[in-house]
């Protein structure tokens, strides 16, 4: 391995995990990671390459950011990031990235300013001196930290997560009233501030926009089970997404598309559920036995690593 490659591979998965919390795509957070080897490759005499390695991701993510500011424009519903779905215990960069980027908190971060969400991100998560990032962003070091203040402020806005078993446990309980039909259930399992979000781009039935409160909520999933059949629920399999407990359902040949819930856990009740389906969201999906088009037979949900 040569000193250049074996540099880069030592930063690859901070850089991975910068470019992910800054695009909000995995597939733009791995091209973001190609471009920059062949840059980093191509130049002589880099003596700080963790430096330098982390302005070229960020300025190639305020790229990534700009077309998908343009694309927004005329997306169909809401827009949400791509979560990531893998293996339970997959040693790979993606998966480590994963489990220390919360989905809820992905969404959040996806709402600020491209200048805010660079400034917090370089600064409170990777600890970035303001002046470094003000290079990057073109400003002072002054206002740099100005917009990490104010990045900051929008974050803190974000109910504490419960811990791992209460999430899941919480998550179960959702699924079990679903499945037994239980209304007062579904509500009970529900956050009194809960939202249920969709992103589908129009192309299959969900959340056009936020659903709000435990009522509501529990009757836009009641319609979505009658719409697919009880057969959809048994096809849903129990996944981490995002280092989570969450599903997938493989999509139906020509019926119904894939997708991905992910969950947001607060006091032990969930608080925001992400209901993903536009298939261009699902490339971070890593699953060995994945097929998102694939029949649609019923089968038991399986539990990770079971």
């Amino acid at each position: 391995m040569s000193g250049e490659l074996a540099a880069f591979e030592a930063e690859r998965a901070r850089l991975l995990g910068l470019a992910y919390r800054l695009t909000g795509s995995v597939v733009d957070a791995e091209d973001v990671l190609q471009d920059a080897w062949l840059r980093y490759a191509a130049a002589d005499g880099i003596e700080r390459p963790a430096a330098w390695l982390t302005t070229i991701v960020t300025r190639l993510c305020l790229d990534h950011l700009g077309a998908a500011s343009r694309r927004r424009e005329t997306y169909a519903g809401t827009w949400l990031p791509e979560p990531i779905v893998t293996e339970p215990h997959d040693p790979a960069d993606l998966a480590v990235v994963a489990d220390e980027v919360r989905y809820a908190g992905l969404v959040l971060l996806d709402r600020l300013p491209a200048d805010q969400r660079v400034a917090f991100v370089l600064h409170d998560v990777f600890d970035i001196p303001f002046a470094q990032i003000a290079e990057i962003l073109g400003t002072t070091a002054a206002n740099a930290r100005q917009l990490a203040s104010r990045g900051r402020r929008t974050m803190a806005e974000a109910p504490r997560e419960s811990p791992a078993a209460e999430h899941r446990a919480a998550v179960e309980g959702l699924l079990r009233a679903l499945e037994r039909g239980d209304a007062a259930g579904v509500a009970e399992a529900l956050h009194s501030d809960v939202t249920a979000y969709g992103d589908s781009g129009g192309l299959t039935p969900t959340a056009g926009r936020p659903v709000v409160g435990p009522e509501q909520v529990a009757r836009f999933f009641q319609g979505l089970v009658r719409l697919y059949g009880d057969e959809r629920l048994g096809a849903m399999r129990l996944v981490e997404v995002n280092g989570r407990l969450g599903l997938v359902t493989p999509g139906t040949d020509g019926r119904f598309p894939a997708r991905v819930a992910a969950f947001s856990v607060v006091e032990g009740r969930v608080i925001g559920t992400y209901d993903v389906a536009h298939p261009d969201k699902l490339r971070g999906v890593r699953l060995a036995d994945w097929h998102p088009t694939a029949p649609d037979t019923p089968s038991r949900r399986r539990s990770p690593g079971r």
